[in-house]
């Protein structure tokens, strides 16, 4: 009877240890750095990002991608995905050739203009940066409850601000 009961804790111990393994690899937590996400994320906002595929981000999502030379992580708001209308208003999409963004890119942009750099001065970003999508935002360190993140939806879908991984 014992060694039966030493055998289920010992199943139960091993299901939650790939239970938390899996999780681990699927969701990672970003700290925000810099003020170009604002108002949406400010500087120490930690956001718990889910890892997915790229053909399943969609319009006005929030993102967590590779940035630009040394930059690491960035958020951005995607403003179209592959097969969407290519925004001419996005001053590097102005004379982008066709009218449909191509497979494999996106076109994303900052909550904060005046501190974002974004499509608006880089053109596409490709879907092979993405880390994931931003799932919520972690209280602060010491608080007690986690908060749904609740990103503006302004006139375009836009965010950008870099991030340092937080715990994983």
């Amino acid at each position: 009877m014992i060694a039966v009961a030493v055998a289920v804790a010992s199943a139960v111990v091993l299901l939650l240890i790939a239970l938390v393994l899996r999780a681990r690899h699927r969701h990672v937590v970003v700290t925000v750095v810099g003020d170009s996400m604002l108002p949406t994320y400010h500087p120490g906002d930690r956001l718990l990002v889910r890892r997915v595929a790229p053909d399943s981000v969609r319009t006005r999502q929030v993102i967590v991608l590779s940035g630009l030379s040394r930059d690491g992580w960035i958020v951005k708001r995607v403003a179209a995905v592959p097969g969407d209308p290519i925004p001419r208003d996005v001053p590097a999409l102005r004379t982008a050739v066709g009218d449909r963004v191509p497979q494999g890119q996106l076109v994303v942009l900052g909550d904060n203009p005046a501190r974002s750099h974004d499509s608006r001065h880089a053109g596409y970003f490709g879907v092979d940066r993405l880390l994931g999508v931003v799932v919520r935002t972690i209280s602060a360190p010491g608080a007690r409850y986690l908060s749904r993140a609740r990103p503006k939806m302004g006139d375009h879908s836009r965010t950008d601000t870099t991030v340092t991984p937080g715990a994983r």
